[in-house]
Parts: C-alpha cells; sequence; structure tokens
C-alpha cells in the first residue's frame, strides 16, 4: 500500500471514511468559501486524517487517495491528523468496515504478526493484547507457530484450537487503539511515527 515513487519518498495512501461535499460542519465560512471535506484512514499505519478534496472531484466513501507527499495528493487539497472523536459519525461507523477491508486485503501481512509478534515484557506478549487471547491461547499460537510458520487466516483457525476469526479479533485491536489514544502498547496504529521517535 505505501509505495516508492521515482523520488525515493514514500507514498502514503488513505482510504475514504466520510464525503461531506458542502464541508466540515464547524467550518463557518460562507458555503462558497467551503471545499469538500472528509475523513480517510491511511491505508498502513491506521492513521486518521481530516482532508479537503478538489472540488472538481466527486468521492464516494471507500475511495483510496493520496494523501502524503503533497505531491502525491491527486484529489486531496489537504491532509492533517485527527483523533478518533474528531469523527464525523458517519466516519465513525465506516471505520469498522474499511480496517475489516484493509486487514483482509493485505493477509499475509497481518498473518505475519501472528508468526512473529514477540514478548513486550517477561509477563506480557504482544498476541495477549488481542482482545480474548489469554495465556492459553497464546501458548498453543506459539507452539503451532514453532512447527510451521502460518500461511492464511483460515490456517490459523484450523490449526489452533479455540482461535476463531483471527482477522476479526485482529480488527477489534485496530479500532481499540483508534478510539484509544491513552493505550500503553500501540501495535497498528501509528507505527511507522513510533519508529521514528525511538
Amino acid at each position: 500500500m505505501t509505495e516508492s515513487d521515482s523520488g525515493g519518498a514514500n507514498v502514503r495512501r488513505a482510504v475514504v471514511l466520510d464525503y461531506l461535499a458542502h464541508g466540515l460542519s464547524g467550518d463557518n465560512r460562507p458555503q462558497y468559501e467551503k471545499s469538500p471535506a472528509g475523513y480517510a484512514l491511511e491505508t498502513e499505519d491506521f492513521e486518521l486524517y481530516q482532508v479537503a478534496f478538489d472540488e472538481e472531484e466527486r468521492l464516494t466513501i471507500g475511495s483510496e487517495v493520496g494523501i502524503e507527499p503533497p505531491e502525491a495528493r491527486d484529489v486531496v487539497t489537504e491532509a492533517h491528523k485527527v483523533e478518533y472523536e474528531d469523527l464525523s459519525s458517519g466516519a465513525q461507523s465506516e471505520l469498522e468496515y474499511v480496517v475489516a477491508d484493509l486487514v483482509e486485503e493485505d493477509e499475509e501481512r497481518f498473518v505475519d504478526f501472528y508468526n512473529d509478534a514477540q514478548p513486550i515484557t517477561l509477563r506480557l506478549h504482544q498476541l495477549n493484547l488481542l482482545p480474548g487471547i489469554g495465556k492459553k491461547l497464546r501458548n498453543s499460537i506459539l507452539d503451532e507457530r514453532k512447527r510451521k510458520p502460518f500461511e492464511s487466516f483460515e490456517e490459523l483457525s484450523e490449526r489452533v484450537s479455540g482461535l476463531h476469526d483471527p482477522d476479526e479479533i485482529l480488527v477489534e485491536r485496530i479500532i481499540e487503539e483508534l478510539r484509544d489514544d491513552d493505550l500503553k502498547y500501540q501495535t497498528f496504529v501509528g507505527r511507522q511515527e513510533q519508529e521514528q521517535n525511538q
């Protein structure tokens, strides 16, 4: 989803969560000065953006747009990071579907999370951050992946007894990380930023 262009810069793409043809409701400028706006979810790091769109373009929810660097913006004229509570109710209700689609589209990356997850502390493992995964299920996943890495969500469900819908568990965790920015451990949201700050 993040691709390099000829300049070698990472192009960041986002999926439109809400499209407001008449601009943001909190924008008090006269209507003729407002441009279409909306909210989008970055596809790699799941960061939320408030965006302004080119007036000539008609977009639908679910469209993918370039947001960073500014030269990569095709239909977006401005993009600012926002928090979950800044989203419109339409964007909030669309979020889970978009995250589920992204997890499904990039299945290999997310199956690899189950293959590569590591301990965080002596008592806490990355797998334990996932909703519904306790000690027993974590140990089953670790035992199974030692035998052979998982290749799909389906294989995960088949090989790990009690692990139903491994993709939905990830979606739930990503949504939790988006909603609660005070979580001590962020596994999926804003990873690139965390790595740059280390």
